[in-house]
């Protein structure tokens, strides 16, 4: 641990960087020993073209560069860290609350561009002291009260001309302190520019004259504009490596009056300025732009040539003023907002495609995961969040995957029982044969998101419209009780369904990715960043299978060390063993007979939320285990239990996935008075020491009623031998977060993985049952589709989605 409060003598940091600053050092260079560095927050920004100046040595792929704020406890000082630990960064294996070790610091010149800063050359990661160790070290010490060695610190990025940070692990969102949520002063400084300074006493003007004199090819000042904010677009970030603009912003708005609309631009730093104030429905007057030509009609997308109104900083510096309700003239005869709002039972009669708003009751809100898309030249990493919506209509949940908005503030304190309108969204329909197609919501470039207790009620802007009054009327009537228990936080989800043919399935690919073997696969994921989910299909036979029971779930099985403490108010967990080194499964390859017997396993029921505190567990009391060989005339004996005996594999095998579910993995109960803790508690990671939590947190919830067992598959890929480990959560009639699909089938081991789950019309299986059904899946290949998420560090979550028999 660190030695808080210790002398400057004993400081960590001081010792090493005074090396540094001695004119009397010779080393460029200057390493910390074993002595533990702890990472209390790291900032991420896009490089520019001076990389290769500031970073002769380095090649480096990735786009972005990293600061770190680090302490020793006594001190803290700002970094900027070496690209070459941008893997360690974007995998999750560093980050804040990491504890750190013989960290290499390099400073620039104090005359140089970098300011005489700080820079960390070279780290280790101590993985044993878990991921909470930061916390339980400073656990004592208030972290903002900590000095800053030097006595202050630089506010903006380090090593690039860059003015503000990026969010940690999104482009889409603004981050920090600079983006203002206050309008600035309407008297700033202005140019002396006979031409500009006289607009403001000018009449205002229609979009429709402004259009008409500019397609007329005047490009004289027209005048004011009084328009109202239609649509908010979703803020793009256009910084590139080879580009020295300090903030490569672009906000975009699309407002009208009573002539026509047009989009609005917002360049750079207005988008500071400006970005977090302006909303749908407010009526802005607009001075000192530029008109140009719209960027769809340059591109072609217009039939008709449109204009779009400029606004920039500088040359001329824009002038935007919000008008007060009280001060809008009727005269202006200005649009009222669009709206299309629809409820979940109407999604079936629209087409694919269609645009529309929806309110509703957040009953079911997903872990924030990413995927990878292409974004012209770029390839990005996006973020998303399933949710599920209650409306009027509560037989038909309304399906949202929804993607960032630019809306941070709103979206990562989304929580179930939240009232939440969701606005643009547009239909996706995915059909699974020909009768039967399921539909589901997404974002538009137009998308916004109001939500309550998230601060968002004010600018909410369709309070007074007729679909949202029918709904608050609907509400009156809800039971609140009954919404709550079916309220779920977090955990794997995937929808639309796949469908349960090979065939169906081949043919609705459009264009995925083939087969792949075992070794691309482990390759891939691999290369995977934090949350980063990818789907493969590849050829397996099932080798091994293990049913866990609920009680058995719901605790972290990757460590043995202690963890920091939980938050305020926090229900422990149960103390009657030791959680993490409870022995979860008897070992599949047995040499003998098992001596001690317990009954098997009930039917897949829902157990009840209450844990019992007595019990100790044991795989015989979850039930169900098998083995598979390769050949007919395979030497497998059964023993008394039902097991089935193989020789074991090469420990030298290749592996991947987890031989046990992740705490992520799980659904969890929805707590109420304790859901902004739970909302951050299934997040993303942390940049910062004041939002970070006890790895233990998620634990601290207890896992969702529909959640009542996963069984563990061992699987070999056909193609090189490479072993997977994979989790597979069957969906069960009744069970509302996994829904069973509308389909009758037998229940046998090849329908279950082929439909995802068992059949809604006649009781599942118990565990027992499908024992006796294990010679089902002798020699059976198979065409598995396998979900991949990288959850931080080396733990790469495999699960079932369909497996399909190969003929």
């Amino acid at each position: 641990a660190a030695r808080l409060g210790s002398s400057s003598e004993c400081c960590t940091l001081k010792k090493a960087l005074n090396k540094l600053i001695s004119k009397t050092s010779t080393s460029p260079r200057a390493r910390t020993h074993s002595e533990p560095l702890y990472v209390i927050s790291l900032e991420r920004y896009g490089r520019d073209p001076d990389f290769e100046i500031r970073f002769p040595d380095v090649i480096s792929m990735s786009e972005s560069l990293f600061d770190a704020t680090i302490t020793d406890g006594d001190c803290k000082i700002r970094v900027s860290m070496d690209p070459s630990v941008n893997r360690l960064i974007s995998k999750n294996k560093l980050h804040c609350g990491s504890v750190i070790r013989n960290v290499e610091f390099s400073r620039g010149e104090d005359n140089d561009e970098d300011g005489g800063s700080f820079h960390v050359c070279n780290l280790e990661v101590d993985r044993l002291c878990g991921g909470d160790a930061a916390l339980r070290a400073l656990s004592s010490v208030n972290v903002r009260s900590i000095p800053w060695m030097g006595g202050n610190s630089n506010a903006g990025p380090l090593r690039a001309r860059r003015s503000s940070y990026l969010p940690l692990w999104n482009n889409q969102d603004f981050y920090g302190e600079v983006w203002r949520d206050t309008p600035p002063s309407e008297h700033g400084p202005e140019e002396d520019d006979s031409e500009d300074g006289r607009e403001d006493t000018r009449s205002t003007v229609s979009l429709s004259v402004i259009r008409r004199r500019f397609l007329n090819g005047s490009r004289r000042f027209p005048g004011v504009l009084c328009v109202r904010i239609l649509h908010k677009y979703r803020l793009m970030y256009y910084g590139k490596t080879d580009q020295k603009c300090e903030c490569p912003y672009k906000a975009e708005l699309l407002v009208g009056d009573g002539s026509s609309s047009a989009c609005v631009v917002l360049w750079n730093t207005l988008c500071l300025d400006w970005l977090r104030i302006l909303q749908p429905g407010q009526v802005v007057k607009l001075s000192r732009y530029r008109v140009k030509e719209s960027y769809n009609s340059r591109s072609g997308q217009e039939s008709e040539p449109q204009i779009e109104i400029s606004l920039n900083s500088r040359n001329p510096p824009a002038q935007i003023s919000i008008i007060p309700k009280n001060q809008i003239s009727p005269d202006w005869l200005l649009p009222d907002l669009p709206h299309t709002f629809i409820c979940g039972q109407e999604l079936p009669c629209c087409p694919h495609g269609h645009i529309c708003d929806v309110i509703g009751v957040v009953i079911f809100i997903g872990r924030s995961e990413r995927v990878r898309s292409q974004d012209g030249q770029r390839s990005e990493l996006e973020e998303y969040r399933w949710l599920q919506l209650e409306g009027r209509t509560s037989d038909r949940p309304i399906m949202i995957k929804l993607f960032s908005t630019s809306q941070p503030d709103i979206q990562s304190r989304i929580y179930p029982m939240a009232l939440l309108v969701s606005t643009r969204l547009k239909l996706i329909r995915s059909a699974m044969d020909r009768s039967t197609s399921f539909e589901y919501l997404t974002n538009t470039s137009l998308t916004q998101v109001y939500c309550t207790g998230t601060g968002s009620q004010p600018m909410m802007p369709y309070k007074g419209v007729r679909p949202v009054r029918q709904f608050l009327q609907w509400l009156k009537q809800v039971d609140e009780g009954s919404m709550l228990e079916r309220a779920v936080i977090g955990g794997y989800f995937s929808y639309p369904p796949l469908p349960v043919s090979l065939h169906t399935f081949m043919e609705n690919r459009q264009g995925g990715a083939g087969l792949i073997s075992g070794g691309e696969m482990k390759l891939e994921c691999e290369r995977m960043n934090y949350r980063e989910r990818q789907r493969f299909t590849i050829q397996c036979v099932i080798t091994a299978a293990c049913y866990h029971h609920r009680e058995d779930s719901g605790r972290t099985q990757y460590t043995d060390l202690p963890s920091a403490p939980l938050s305020p108010r926090v229900p422990r967990q149960r103390q009657g063993s030791e959680p993490h080194r409870t022995t979860m499964k008897r070992k599949l390859f047995s040499s003998g007979p098992t001596t001690h017997r317990k009954r098997l396993a009930p039917p897949l029921q829902p157990p009840a939320i209450e844990e019992d505190t007595e019990r100790d567990f044991s795989l015989f009391d979850g039930a169900m285990e098998f083995l598979v060989g390769e050949c007919d005339n395979d030497s497998s004996d059964e023993d008394d239990d039902g097991d089935f005996s193989t020789p074991p594999t090469s420990p030298l095998t290749s592996r991947l996935g987890l031989l046990r579910v992740a705490i992520e993995t799980l659904p969890r109960v929805f707590c109420y008075e304790r859901r902004h803790i739970q909302a951050a508690a299934v997040g993303m990671q942390a940049n910062s020491f004041h939002k970070l939590l006890p790895q233990r947190e998620l634990e601290s919830f207890s896992p969702a009623s529909c959640y009542t067992g996963y069984f563990t598959l061992t699987m070999r890929a056909l193609s090189d031998g490479v072993t997977l480990d994979v989790i597979f959560l069957p969906a069960v009639p009744g069970n509302l977060h996994w829904t069973s699909l509308p389909l009758s089938h037998d229940n046998s081991w090849e329908s279950v993985l082929s439909h995802g789950g068992f059949s809604p019309h006649v009781p599942p299986p118990s565990p027992a049952d499908l024992i006796t059904k294990a010679d089902q899946l002798t020699n059976q290949r198979l065409l598995c589709v396998l979900e991949a998420c990288a959850l931080g560090g080396e733990k790469v979550e495999l699960v079932l989605n369909r497996a399909f028999p190969l003929r």
